[in-house]
């Protein structure tokens, strides 16, 4: 006997029906992960990750460095790292002595 397309029609959309689920929830996560990601750079902005206290910044040749308030631990960006990089070895040391005591 031939099988009708009526027959599987049920099974198509129960599977259309569960794959829109599918996609519902991955983009929910997703929408989940952003806002939390949002939540945690928002409390931790500008925070020492040694000690958690506040981060100030500080003006060294044009460079914003942040140190901690708390630890005077010294934190680098990305940008400010490859900038401390290409600096010539005297002024790194200046930089470095300026934060000793």
């Amino acid at each position: 006997m031939p099988i009708k397309p009526t027959e599987h029609e049920d099974e198509y959309f129960a599977r259309l029906e569960q794959e829109m689920k599918k996609k519902i929830k991955e983009h929910k996560s997703k929408r989940a992960s952003k806002e939390e990601r949002e939540n945690l750079r928002i409390l931790h902005f500008m925070k020492c990750p040694k000690c958690g206290m506040d981060l100030i910044e500080i003006d060294f040749r044009g460079m914003k460095i942040d140190e901690c308030s708390a630890c005077r631990g010294i934190w680098l960006d990305a940008v400010e790292f490859d900038a401390m990089v290409k600096m010539d070895k005297p002024v790194l040391e200046r930089l470095f002595n300026v934060f000793k005591e």
